[in-house]
C-alpha cells in the first residue's frame, strides 16, 4: 500500500513510467513490480505482453482469495491487492485507489500472485501441464509392457536358459567319451534254446544193424 499511496492521485499518462503517473497498464507494472522485489519503475508492461510478463514473474493463472490479482482484456487491466482492496489508473481519472479492480466482467484474463497477509509473496506450485486425464474405458493399465517388451522375469537378451549346462560340459545322457556304448546299440544276448521234452515210450527203437 506504500507504492500506492506515494502514486495515487496522479494523472493518467500514457507509457507513464514515473511517479509523475501512469495508465492502467503501467500501475499493474508497477504494483506486480514491487510484490516480486523487482524494482518498480524501468520494467513495465502492456496489455499486449502482459500474461507474459506476469507469468515472469511468478503469477499463476486465474484467481485466488488473498492474494495478488490482476485481471485484463486487450485494452484495459486493474488489480485487486490481496485484502480485497482495488486500484486502478484510467477508470474516472488518473492513479487511485478504487475501481472495479481485477474482478470485472469485461475482463477475459486473470492471473494471480500468492501471498500472505503481511504482503510477501508465498510459495505456489509451479505452472506446468494439467494433471493427465484418466484413461478411457478399455484401455490397457498404466504398468501393462508394450507390446514386444520381455516379460519382467526373462532373462537379459543373451544370458544362457537356467537349465543349461555350462558352455563345453557334455549332455547329461550322453556317456563320456571311452566310455560303454548307449544302452540303446547293445545287442540283446542269445539264449540257449532247450531240447524239446521226449516221452520215452514214444522214442525210437534204435537197432544196431
Amino acid at each position: 500500500m506504500a507504492l500506492i499511496n506515494q502514486v495515487s492521485g496522479t494523472p493518467y499518462i500514457p507509457g507513464g513510467d514515473s511517479p509523475a503517473g501512469t495508465d492502467c497498464s503501467g500501475l499493474a507494472s508497477w504494483i506486480s513490480n514491487a510484490a516480486t522485489d523487482r524494482p518498480v519503475f524501468g520494467d513495465r508492461f502492456n496489455t499486449g505482453n502482459e500474461e507474459a510478463a506476469l507469468m515472469a514473474r511468478g503469477f499463476h493463472y486465474g484467481t485466488a482469495p488473498n492474494a495478488l490479482v490482476i485481471g485484463w482484456n486487450g485494452g484495459h487491466t486493474a488489480v485487486t491487492l490481496p485484502d480485497g482492496t482495488p486500484v486502478s489508473s484510467g477508470e474516472g481519472g488518473g492513479v487511485r485507489i478504487g475501481g472495479g479492480g481485477a474482478y470485472q466482467p469485461q475482463f477475459t484474463h486473470h492471473m494471480f500472485l500468492p501471498m500472505d497477509p503481511a504482503g510477501l509473496v508465498v510459495d505456489a506450485p509451479p505452472l506446468g501441464p494439467p494433471p493427465m486425464d484418466p484413461p478411457p474405458p478399455g484401455a490397457p493399465a498404466l504398468d501393462v509392457p508394450p507390446p514386444g517388451a520381455p516379460a519382467p522375469d526373462a532373462p537379459p537378451p543373451g544370458a544362457p536358459a537356467l537349465d543349461a549346462p555350462p558352455p563345453g560340459a557334455p549332455a547329461v545322457d550322453v556317456p563320456p567319451p571311452g566310455g560303454p556304448p548307449a544302452l540303446a546299440d547293445e545287442p540283446a544276448p542269445e539264449l540257449p534254446i532247450p531240447a524239446p521234452d521226449v516221452d520215452p515210450a514214444d522214442a525210437p527203437e534204435i537197432t544196431n544193424a
